[in-house]
């Protein structure tokens, strides 16, 4: 029995990374093979050796107003992208154009506002011996809680419809898509806000080096001496809608789930977890493998996932152009899929593939064909990889409407 599913309309995003705040700032750095990552001076830290993807603005926007309950690093980042792009202006049509409970809002983060609750307990510590409460002004609810950005942007919004939050690590605002659709396709709503963020905080950056993941020098995906991950902080969106597809129009032909559930933070070696995930996208797009002209490599720059996601990809699809966007933006975490996803849909809508950055010399056990330069985009079709920790790993194929 066929799987294809029917073309999802993506008729609006938009992003802010460390390459800068909205689409044409990180479009311009991605021409001008311009990293966003720099040495780690966030939070003042300066025990912890390693490069950091940091959004800049962030650290001066702040949400007021009848939604300042929810002003948090990660939430002043997601309202910071939210006023870009003219993205708020098109969720606004959507809602007027279908009713406010017909469109839903999906949206993967890992950290939420972990960061605030660092500061709270940080300035606990500061009062004396351990036992006085929280600061007045710590929410947790409306800043740590996982639904808080969900809940931030159904509220800015007035959205009334189906909102969830989705936290499957790295793969979590890549399962937005999928869950849209699956709601689109069921007739629940009729289009959806879809996207993710996550921030820096000390626990993502001494978390993940106490797993001896972190490099010290900057990410190099693909590298023979690449030392692992450099950790970012980014916000996307992107509208998804049922109706009103037309020609030229970017659309979301496919999304693959699996879960090998090898290991708690390891890759099954051999890669079976990304190949199960890259053809479930493929079987719903209808597409076979030669279609596809770029794969956006999930890509961390640590030894065992680039191995392991390589063996996956040459398997299915041979020498396609493939490369890692970590190398500008770092790893994003939560929002990974989602930036990965933009950076695809604008690789199509100016038919031009990114290199992967700061990749000196590929590993010789690499043998998936890793972009050193940048190229044309030859086909009509991308696909997009997230894997989460645990095996939980999505696959995403974006085309334009014929």
């Amino acid at each position: 029995m066929s799987i294809q599913m029917r073309p999802l309309k993506v008729s609006a995003f938009t992003l802010t990374t460390a390459l800068g705040e909205g689409v044409n700032a990180n479009w311009q750095a991605l021409q001008a093979a311009r990293t966003g990552l720099k040495p780690c001076d966030v939070f003042d830290i300066a025990d912890l050796n390693t490069w950091v993807g940091e959004v800049a603005g962030v650290n001066t926007h702040v949400i007021s107003g009848a939604l300042q309950d929810f002003a948090c690093r990660n939430n002043n980042l997601a309202d910071l992208a939210l006023a870009q792009d003219d993205f708020s202006q098109r969720v606004e049509e959507a809602v007027a154009k279908y009713g406010a409970d017909r469109v839903a809002v999906y949206l993967g983060t890992s950290t939420s506002g972990i960061q605030h609750t660092e500061m709270a307990y940080a300035e606990r510590h500061r009062v004396g011996d351990g036992e006085h409460d929280l600061p007045e002004w710590y929410r947790y609810e409306s800043t740590h809680n996982l639904y808080s950005p969900v809940d931030f942007v159904r509220q800015r919004f007035g959205i009334q419809g189906p909102c969830m939050s989705i936290s499957t690590a790295c793969s979590s605002s890549a399962k937005v898509f999928a869950a849209a659709q699956r709601a689109i396709g069921a007739g629940l709503i009729d289009a959806a806000v879809v996207g993710g963020v996550d921030s820096l905080c000390f626990t993502t950056l001494y978390g993940f080096n106490s797993l001896q993941v972190v490099a010290e020098d900057i990410c190099r995906p693909s590298d023979a001496q690449r030392g692992g991950i450099s950790i970012g902080e980014a916000a996307g969106f992107a509208l998804v809608e049922r109706d009103g597809l037309a020609s030229g129009d970017a659309v979301l032909l496919g999304f693959g789930e699996s879960a090998d559930a090898h290991h708690m933070s390891t890759p099954h070696p051999e890669g079976l977890g990304a190949k199960l995930a890259m053809q479930g996208a493929l079987d719903r797009a209808g597409l076979a493998a030669n279609q596809i002209g770029y794969v956006n490599l999930h890509g961390t720059g640590t030894v065992a996932n680039d191995a392991s996601e390589s063996l996956g990809v040459h398997a299915l699809f041979g020498d396609v152009p493939c490369s890692s966007t970590k190398g500008w933006t770092g790893h994003t975490l939560g929002a990974a899929g989602i930036v990965e996803s933009i950076f695809c849909l604008l690789s199509l809508e100016h038919s031009w593939l990114p290199q992967s950055l700061n990749t000196r010399d590929v590993d010789p056990d690499i043998h998936a064909n890793i972009l050193q330069a940048p190229v044309a985009l030859k086909e009509k079709y991308v696909l997009t990889n997230s894997f989460g920790f645990g095996g939980s790993n999505c696959s995403l194929v974006f085309g334009v409407a014929p």
